[in-house]
């Protein structure tokens, strides 16, 4: 036993002055790095800019896996409004909320992208996140499209996407007289379980696809978050084409 603490004694003195001049290089080293890069801060910045390129990308790839797991409910639900060119080689989803300042803007950039290019297929999903004023209107154009049909759909659609006053039933219900649609048969089914089902599928497809504002726009392939003018989706378009 005495042998065994003296010769465990002799190797951690022994080792002691290694330990030591280790310790004395690695805080040297780090000086030397420390006066490196205040020499050189654009060195820090390089390193940032590449550590946000990956991270960038990383989020590209989790969106396109989510994208592509969501295909089927994002493209082909049966149910979502789906206007522009139904056999268009490119398709345009947007979730949005009527409510939303961002998705008004949005609007008038999508319709004016779809006139001038004639080969997209735009399907819209009905997203409201914005409180009770947002249910209501997304209530009343669906109810629509369920009584009414997918033209009456687009003009509630668009009539709700050019209004920035309060949504209530009452101005659903002069909005309906205007388009000259019955308005008492569409709120009569605002609480309809099918209505109700639309909006809940379009929530959870939301939440599969980490989507919490409007708009959203899904590229074919690509999330694209938040507002974004015209001439960014047509560049992402073109790209897609190749």
């Amino acid at each position: 036993m005495f042998r065994t603490l003296t010769a465990t004694a002799f190797c951690l003195s022994a080792a002691l002055p290694a330990l030591a001049q280790s310790a004395a290089d690695d805080a040297a080293f780090g000086e030397r790095v420390r006066a490196y890069l205040l020499d050189n801060p654009e060195v820090i910045m390089e390193a940032v800019g590449i550590l946000q390129q990956r991270e960038e990308a990383a989020a590209v790839e989790a969106d396109q896996a989510m994208v592509a797991a969501q295909n089927d409910a994002l493209t082909n639900d049966g149910f979502s409004w789906v206007g522009g060119n139904p056999d268009g080689d490119i398709t345009v989803v947007e979730f949005m909320d009527y409510r939303c300042g961002y998705c008004k803007k949005a609007f008038a950039e999508v319709e004016s992208l779809l006139a001038t290019d004639g080969n997209i297929r735009f399907i819209v999903k009905e997203f409201p996140i914005l409180g009770e004023q947002s249910v209501l209107g997304s209530q009343f154009a669906i109810a629509t499209q369920i009584v009414a049909g997918d033209d009456a759909y687009k003009a509630v659609h668009d009539t709700l996407m050019a209004y920035n006053g309060e949504i209530t039933t009452d101005t659903l219900r002069q909005l309906a007289e205007t388009l000259d649609i019955d308005g008492d048969a569409i709120l009569a089914r605002l609480d309809d379980p099918e209505v109700m089902r639309r909006i809940t599928a379009n929530r959870e497809l939301g939440q599969a696809l980490d989507i919490s504002g409007t708009p959203t726009f899904v590229v074919q392939n690509q999330m694209v978050r938040g507002y974004v003018p015209e001439d960014q989706l047509k560049q992402i378009i073109d790209q897609l084409r190749g």
